[in-house]
């Protein structure tokens, strides 16, 4: 009987000793760590001065579907004469034009922000070059990076010189393509955390982090908030990257990828008149996590 008692109180307090533990561990935020393999362009911020009396097109994730992309600046009344087209990254993957997609933002000399998949066509077209050159295999010898061998030369620069952020200094507004921490100042804002954040958890100490995972913390959107003595002339923040949680319309920011690899929509915000301009899809290209 005394074993007994003895047994029950061991396999409590081992309960009680895991318990803790596990709440201690829920407790510690989690972080992106080790930084994500990142391209650095020549310059991470750029600002863009639209020309007075012109409108602004933003457009969500194109990933490869240039007719709707077309479809879309047509439904936007889009004057290449007047109207800058400004487009929020991921332009390549998971559609069916991403070289051509390319060729196109270039050619009309679009702007565009770096997305996690446009540094993912720079590392393909590396690692392919590379792998044809050896014999050897890798991740992107898969056929879903196939096009990238389509990618010319001016293409695959114009790919490398894309920012991770481009401030419209006319309309007070930041373009990036997942996202920005709070509190931080953009020259210290990660690489991995502007092409593939989703949410936020709190600091040791206070303050954010962008959450390893996307099913932890908030949505960032959710908290950011204008802050002139860290990330000055910005009152608002457009972005792309979340397409599960589709358009997104905070005080502060607005997400625009609204799934149109997954048959969706490709959305569009037209400044200064802050319009939401959406075409549908022509079908379903891929699924989430193909």
């Amino acid at each position: 009987m005394a074993a007994a008692t003895t047994s029950r109180k061991c396999h409590g307090a081992l309960r009680r000793l895991l318990c803790g533990a596990a709440c201690l561990a829920s407790a510690v935020p989690a972080r992106r760590s080790p930084p994500r393999r990142c391209h650095v362009p020549p310059e991470s911020h750029r600002v863009l001065v639209t020309r007075e009396g012109s409108r602004t097109i933003l457009v969500g994730d194109v990933h490869g579907c240039l007719d709707e992309l077309k479809s879309l600046l047509q439904a936007c009344g889009f004057d290449a004469s007047t109207d800058h087209v400004v487009l929020v990254g991921d332009l390549v993957n998971k559609g069916p034009h991403s070289a051509e997609t390319v060729a196109y933002a270039r050619e009309s000399g679009f702007a565009c922000v770096r997305g996690n998949h446009d540094d993912a066509a720079l590392f393909a077209h590396e690692a392919r070059t590379e792998a044809g050159a050896r014999g050897s295999d890798s991740k992107y010898s898969e056929l879903k990076y196939a096009w990238v061998d389509a990618l010319g030369e001016a293409d695959l620069a114009f790919l490398r010189e894309l920012p991770h952020t481009l401030r419209l200094e006319r309309e007070e507004v930041l373009v990036v393509h997942a996202g920005v921490v709070p509190g931080v100042p953009l020259a210290e804002q990660r690489a991995e955390d502007m092409t593939t954040m989703r949410n936020l958890v709190r600091a040791d100490g206070g303050g954010w982090w962008a959450a390893a995972s996307a099913s932890a913390g908030v949505a960032w959107a959710e908290e950011w908030r204008p802050e002139p003595t860290v990330v000055a002339g910005v009152r608002h923040v457009v972005f792309g990257h979340d397409a599960k949680r589709r358009l997104q319309r905070h005080e502060h920011a607005t997400g625009l990828d609204t799934g149109c690899c997954y048959g969706g929509e490709l959305t569009a915000l037209v400044l200064p008149e802050w319009r939401l301009v959406a075409v549908d899809a022509g079908r379903e290209y891929t699924v989430p996590g193909g």
